[in-house]
């Protein structure tokens, strides 16, 4: 039982000692850390820089999908309105093609105004 005990306690004592030694090795790190920081920084600037490049990107294509719907409206407004000088000046038939464009041209109106709104109002 005696030599159990010895072996235990050099166990304790080899440990605590290799403990200590890690301690002292930890205690010598901030310095290190202090350039690992300003590489964990610079990873994050990275990063919001390619963010904010594809969000450059996602405007720029937005602004596309913006001008295509307001082409769009400028082409369902003028047929609309050369539907109805046609009615009145020319006393043609156009009633109903007239009615389907001014739809038309309300709602992609509509569209155009709700999705700028909500994709450049700040809210």
């Amino acid at each position: 039982m005696g030599v159990c005990m010895i072996r235990v306690w050099f166990v304790i004592l080899v440990t605590s000692l290799f403990l200590m030694g890690t301690v002292n090795v930890q205690a010598e790190e901030p310095s290190l850390r202090s350039d690992d920081s300003r590489e964990v920084m610079q990873i994050f600037n990275d990063k919001a820089e390619d963010e904010a490049l594809s969000r450059e990107l996602a405007d720029e294509k937005k602004h596309k999908i913006l001008f295509f719907m307001g082409t769009g409206l400028l082409v369902l407004l003028f047929s609309t309105a050369y539907f109805g000088i046609s009615m009145v000046v020319f006393n043609k038939k156009v009633f109903v093609p007239h009615m389907v464009s001014a739809g038309l041209t309300i709602t992609l109106g509509l569209a155009h105004a709700v999705t700028a709104m909500v994709w450049f109002f700040p809210f």
